[in-house]
């Protein structure tokens, strides 16, 4: 507890919790949170967590945090049956929802379960009006068999950034296009189609024999700012940030290097779990 305190310094608005966990990535097993629309009470949804599918043995640890938050918090906790990630989940706060079927639907999260039944506990804990399922494809070196928040982003109501590849030769470049294609015939829960703008990634990297999956859209969203991962690739890094400054010109868009962070094939979106004010 003294050494975080320490790296991070002095923060009157900073509060550190001493709970155990197994992985970093809150943004999977940790609350996704919802306002009560009859009253405004804050819920958290508590999802069934088995570490993306039971690839990783001990979870135990991060499955637990939830009920902490919530009993920390005194808010209110909704336990769903469902196995699911909070970077599977991708939403504009008014009613319309991303996600993909080969996260909710793989066999090793939720056996028996069909898309349908998935889309009413996605409709009763989350308010969606609206499902799109953006099936094209994922990220090669992706562990979460293709979370959304690594392929395509709301920046606005109605308005998304998707994923592309910025390499012809590259092995995700087709199953990026049909996800973009996929989101620009896909409507809002008001009925208007979606407005979408291709994002480019860095140029393949491996490390090893492993390739990591770099993807701008796993972007942060703060008070008055937006957290953007860097990956050392000039070119690219400087479109994304361009890009967001022109479609999020209300916040401030800072760069952050995950170029050794995306080794554990997340950045910060993935890092993190926001709660509503």
């Amino acid at each position: 507890m003294r050494e975080v305190e320490e790296a991070v310094g002095h923060l009157t608005n900073l509060t550190i919790h001493a709970w155990p966990t197994n992985d970093i990535w809150i943004r999977d097993y940790g609350p996704t949170f919802v306002k009560r629309i009859r009253d405004g009470k804050l819920v958290a949804v508590d999802w069934q967590f088995n570490a993306w599918g039971n690839k990783y043995p001990d979870f135990d640890d991060d499955a637990r945090v939830v009920e902490k938050i919530c009993h920390n918090l005194g808010c209110l906790r909704s336990r769903s049956p469902m196995y699911c990630e909070g970077g599977g989940l991708e939403t504009d706060g008014q009613g319309t929802l991303l996600t993909t079927s080969s996260c909710l639907l793989s066999p090793q999260r939720n056996p028996g379960w069909t898309r349908e039944m998935i889309e009413t506990e996605l409709r009763q804990q989350l308010g969606a009006g609206q499902i799109v399922w953006v099936d094209g494809g994922g990220l090669e070196g992706d562990d979460t068999d293709g979370h959304i928040d690594q392929l395509a982003r709301f920046v606005a109501p109605g308005v998304v950034v998707a994923a592309v590849s910025s390499s012809p030769g590259d092995s995700n470049c087709q199953g990026l296009l049909r996800n973009q294609e996929i989101l620009r015939q896909s409507r809002t829960s008001e009925g208007t189609l979606l407005t979408v703008h291709p994002l480019p990634t860095p140029a393949p990297r491996m490390v090893g024999n492993q390739r990591v999956p770099e993807s701008y859209c796993n972007f942060l969203f703060v008070n008055g700012a937006v957290i953007v991962p860097t990956f050392r690739s000039p070119s690219t890094d400087q479109a994304a940030m361009q890009l967001l400054s022109q479609l999020i010109p209300d916040r401030r868009i800072i760069p952050l290097d995950a170029y050794d962070l995306i080794l554990g094939r997340g950045a910060f979106h993935c890092a993190s779990q926001q709660q509503p004010s």
